[in-house]
Formats: C-alpha cells, sequence, structure tokens
C-alpha cells in the first residue's frame, strides 16, 4: 500500500532542499528566491527498511490576487486530502509568521498525522529560539538543518514509526491490476466505460471529475483483470485549483498498486511534460508500461501520422523506447481490447523466468563479441550472470571490477536482452557485483 509523505509550508523554508535530503538527490531546484519550485516534485526514500514516497509542495498558481497565499492553502487542503503523513516546515530565522498561523490552523482541523520540521536550527543560539515554534501544538517537533542533515535522521525514524506494518499481501488468483493514469481529462473513465459497457464512471468534459481511485473488476471474453481508475478534483468550482498536484498524488497511488501501468496520452495536445514525469515513475517503480494515445478519431489522419506520432513518443521517452504504444478512441471504442490484450501480455513478462544456463550462454556470447571497455587501464572481466528472486525482471553480472562499468554498456547489455527474450513493455534493472 503506498505510504505518502507531502512537505508543505511558505516559501523559502527550506522544502526542496529537505527533500532532496530525503531521497537522497538534487533533484529539486534550490534557491534563495522565492517561488523556485513551481512543478510538482516527487521522489522515493528509503530508511530503516521501509520506503515511501514523498512529494515537495513547493510553487504557486496564477489564477490568484496572491500567488503564494492561495497557492499555499490550496496545497495545504490536497495534502491533507491524500498524503498519508504531512511534515509541516517553517523556519527558525523569521520565527512565526501570519502564514505559518494559518496552515497550522488548518493542519490541526485534519486528522492526519503531522510533523512539524522547525529548519536552519544549526547552531544553539537557533535552538533557543526554535522553542517558540512549540506554540503551535503540535507534539512531534523537530529542529533540524535541512543543508547540513542535522537531525534528519531523528524525523526519518518518525515517518516510519507511522508507517504501517507490512503485511504479505494477498493476490486474488494472480489477477493482473491495471492502473489508468495520465493527465487529468484525457479520458481515463470513458476508457473503462467503454471496456465495461455500462457508465461506471462520472465522465465530463470538465478536468478532474473523478474523485477518487476506483477499482473495476473486469471479467468477460475470457479476460480477467482489475482496472484501477485515478482521480482529479472535487468540484467544478476548484477547477482553477492544483489539478497537476492532484493527478500526481492519484497516479503514484495507483502504480503502487498495480503490476501495469496504462498511461494515457491525449492526441490533440501529444505527449507533454507531465505524461513524460508519470512514465518515468512507473518506470522507476518498475511497474509494465503501456502508452495509449486516446481521442485519435479527432485527429486528421494521412499516410504516416501515426508512424510520425510514434517516432516522436520514442524521441521523448528514449532511451527506454521498448514500449507498446496503441491508438485508440474510448469514445468510439477503437482498438480497446486490443490494448487490454497487450497490457496482459506485459503482465506476463513482468514474471518471465529465465534459466541461468541459457541466460549465461546467451550472455557469455555477447560479452565475447563486444567485451567492456578499459576504465582507467582496468580491465572489466565479467564471469557470469543470474536473474535475481524478485517479482520484476532484475539481472546480477559477477565481474572483477563492478565501479568500472559505465551507462553505455550497461544500455549494451539491457539491448541483449530485449534482442533475445521478449520484455516490450517490462523495464529491467541491471546490477554489477564484486565477484
Amino acid at each position: 500500500m503506498s505510504f505518502t509523505v507531502a512537505i508543505v509550508g511558505r516559501p523559502n523554508v527550506g522544502k526542496s532542499t529537505f527533500f532532496n535530503r530525503l531521497i537522497g538527490k538534487r533533484e529539486a531546484i534550490v534557491d534563495d528566491i522565492s517561488g523556485v519550485t513551481r512543478d510538482r516534485i516527487y521522489g522515493e526514500s528509503f530508511w530503516n527498511g521501509k520506503d515511501f514516497d514523498v512529494i515537495d509542495t513547493g510553487g504557486f498558481v496564477t489564477h490568484s490576487d496572491d500567488v503564494f497565499e492561495a497557492a499555499i492553502r490550496d496545497q495545504v487542503r490536497i495534502a491533507i486530502d491524500e498524503a498519508s503523513l504531512i511534515i509541516f516546515m517553517v523556519d527558525v530565522t523569521t520565527g512565526i509568521t501570519d502564514l505559518d498561523d494559518q496552515v497550522a490552523k488548518m493542519l490541526r482541523k485534519s486528522d492526519k498525522q503531522v510533523i512539524l520540521c522547525v529548519n536552519k536550527v544549526d547552531n544553539h543560539y537557533r535552538l533557543l529560539e526554535g522553542a517558540e515554534f512549540y506554540s503551535l501544538g503540535f507534539e512531534q517537533t523537530f529542529f533540524v538543518s535541512a543543508i547540513n542533515g542535522d537531525n534528519t535522521g531523528d524525523i526519518m525514524d518518525a515517518v516510519v514509526s507511522f508507517m504501517p506494518e507490512i503485511e504479505e499481501e494477498e493476490i486474488e488468483n494472480e489477477i493482473p491490476r491495471f492502473a489508468i493514469v495520465g493527465q487529468p481529462n484525457v479520458g481515463k473513465s470513458s476508457l473503462i466505460n467503454a471496456l465495461t459497457g455500462q457508465e461506471r464512471n462520472i465522465v465530463t468534459n470538465i478536468a478532474g471529475t473523478t474523485r477518487d481511485a476506483i477499482h473495476t473488476h473486469y471479467k468477460m471474453f475470457q479476460k480477467e483483470f482489475t482496472l484501477i481508475d485515478t482521480a482529479g478534483i472535487r468540484k467544478k468550482n476548484k477547477v482553477h485549483e492544483n489539478l497537476e498536484f492532484y493527478s500526481v498524488m492519484r497516479a503514484i497511488k495507483a502504480m503502487d498498486n498495480a503490476d501495469v501501468c496504462l498511461l494515457l496520452i491525449d492526441a490533440q495536445t501529444g505527449i507533454e511534460a507531465q505524461d513524460m514525469n508519470i512514465f518515468k515513475l512507473a518506470q522507476k517503480k518498475k511497474k509494465g508500461i503501456v502508452i495509449l494515445v486516446n481521442k485519435w478519431d479527432l485527429i486528421e489522419k494521412e499516410t504516416n501520422t501515426a508512424k510520425e506520432f510514434t517516432e516522436h513518443i520514442h524521441h521523448k521517452i528514449a532511451p527506454f523506447t521498448d514500449v507498446p504504444i496503441i491508438f485508440i478512441s474510448a469514445l468510439e471504442k477503437t482498438r480497446i481490447f486490443k490494448a487490454m490484450e497487450i497490457a496482459l501480455k506485459v503482465a506476463e513478462r513482468r514474471t518471465f523466468k529465465i534459466t541461468t544456463s541459457a541466460l549465461n550462454e546467451l550472455m557469455q556470447e555477447a560479452i565475447r563479441r563486444y567485451p567492456p571497455p578499459a576504465v582507467k587501464g582496468k580491465h572489466v572481466q565479467i564471469k557470469y550472470v543470474t536473474q535475481l528472486p524478485i517479482y520484476t525482471p532484475a539481472f546480477a553480472f559477477f565481474c572483477n571490477h563492478p565501479r568500472y562499468v559505465r551507462a553505455p554498456y550497461r544500455n549494451y547489455l539491457e539491448n541483449q536482452f530485449r534482442k533475445h527474450f521478449n520484455f516490450t513493455g517490462v523495464p529491467l534493472t541491471i546490477y554489477f557485483r564484486q565477484k
């Protein structure tokens, strides 16, 4: 089950710096200027044997008289609704501001667990100054320095303490689960209605009509699987809220519960930045991926229209281009059942196992044909390869100098796997280990 941590707070308190610290990468842009983070940034964190999703809620919208205050209120409301736990970040150097008070009142009214993170506490004097933040009334209060990493481990300990114990997940007769993900108003609910032949989900032209993640059990034409629709916003009069933030949080939850992600793209707009974000997230989570280009019936077509559209998508998603791309129309039910057949095949490929003998025979030949290039005078010798006993396809190559194997050679080995075995739509993981 997905556990999502949202970092909220006013601008320039260090949310993006803290986010980078949690995920162990510099993904969020950090600057002293307020409002640098405009896109929703999300990543995965791992601590004490548990992993969870982290979302940096920085940014602001343009449909408000006060861009910062309106954006913060919107994002805090969304975080209260959607996140499993909220980290409320404040700045010790400015003390408690009116905006901090407003956010604190909203969080105290919620039933979500809140951790108060007082940032920029990098000396004893600031620790004494930070005592005033106890007046905000949050039991879980930590004093940290995100830029130095001071006491961030204590917050991580607190986060994982609120995570439920991982139980063995019951798999219902091994039925594949497909998450239908994509931007608002690309036709996710229309696709489910077309597949089931009934108005299972509400459909309107308003982006974000679907509120909750809806599970639909499909059993027709000798096919059986579970469809997971994802959600948008609550009411029509909130269309100007952060739809992108809603779609990201819902997509994350749906992906964690799915085997294959069906990424819907609007044929009229093409593949956009947010589509790429969702694609990369599915790839990072090692989910099977099928790209569905919806509303294809609305496109004026020429001889090479589909070919050119496919090439454009491949250019965007490179280097992982071994992904099925199907042009559909949920409204006219064009190729939607073919899409499900391909998704079922992708789900099967995720569990495909290769015997160690066959694996070594194939890969040793590929390695002899093109050995790893020497790096710093070190000649890499790969002795053998084996498939790891985990749910998704992962392979370990044992060699004498694993740290000198570069990305181009890793890509070469992955291409050999894809050339000789059908892993279309399935991300592969390759490790190099010391023999």
